[in-house]
């Protein structure tokens, strides 16, 4: 592998084959309420890799350009080498965690309109919450920017709900990054059970990263379901 340029809390990033590529290999390493709660989790990289690849080539099979270029094996990937806008873009279709502490609204409630939230993209500051004026205030993005990555944010989520529905999950919400490359904003970053809120439809059983931040344990068997059910449809 070549040289790491960057070591994050669920991912390493190397410098790729050429300036324009990057190498992503996904850690074991499950992290919550911004890295105080950790644990190694045998086999989960390998789990978020793969469901993240069938997610990102099903987009892209719908028109939505990702970063990825493509699988390198089983936790590691080559993408596109693309400046990160440092704002996550949040995706809500039902209440669920800060959404219902902040709001009161119960968990589990449908939203009667999709909600898009932007957070600033800071370990350091607790990844708080910016509306548009404040981004565009400091500097972070374009008025024309937050347009697009809004645009990209619906489009994404009608294509996400309808895959998810056929396995039989509710999408409840989801966290999105893009990046500059080329000229235009791109889809980077992983769409795993690690950035997203999956429940199953008649269940309710939550498929994600809340198992492991509330406890609720089968955390590795939830994701392995997850990539199941994708590949089943897929």
């Amino acid at each position: 592998m070549s040289d790491i340029l960057y070591e994050g809390k669920s991912k390493i990033i190397y410098r790729g084959p050429n300036n324009e590529s990057l190498i992503i290999r996904y850690k074991d390493t499950a992290t919550a309420f911004n890295g105080e709660k950790k644990a190694e989790l045998s086999g989960k990289g390998k789990l978020n890799a793969a469901i993240s690849s069938l997610i990102y080539g099903y987009l892209a099979e719908h028109g939505v350009e990702t970063h990825l270029i493509e699988v390198i094996d089983d936790a590691t990937a080559l993408v596109k080498k693309a400046e990160i806008v440092m704002i996550e873009v949040i995706v809500r279709n039902v209440a669920a965690g800060s959404f219902s502490k902040k709001y009161g609204v119960p968990e589990g409630t449908a939203l009667k309109n999709t909600v898009i939230e932007f957070s600033l993209k800071s370990d350091e500051l607790g990844d708080p919450m910016i509306n548009e004026s404040q981004i565009t205030a400091i500097g972070l993005a374009t008025e024309e920017e937050l347009k697009e990555m809004t645009r990209q944010a619906f489009r994404i989520n009608e294509l996400l709900c309808a895959l998810f529905a056929k396995t039989g999950i509710r999408l409840i919400d989801f966290k999105l990054e893009f990046g500059r490359y080329d000229g235009k904003l791109i889809l980077c970053d992983e769409i795993s059970p690690d950035s997203c809120r999956l429940w199953d439809i008649d269940t309710d059983k939550k498929l994600d990263k809340d198992r492991f931040r509330r406890d609720l344990g089968d955390v590795l068997d939830s994701y392995q379901d997850v990539l199941r059910r994708l590949q089943n449809v897929r």
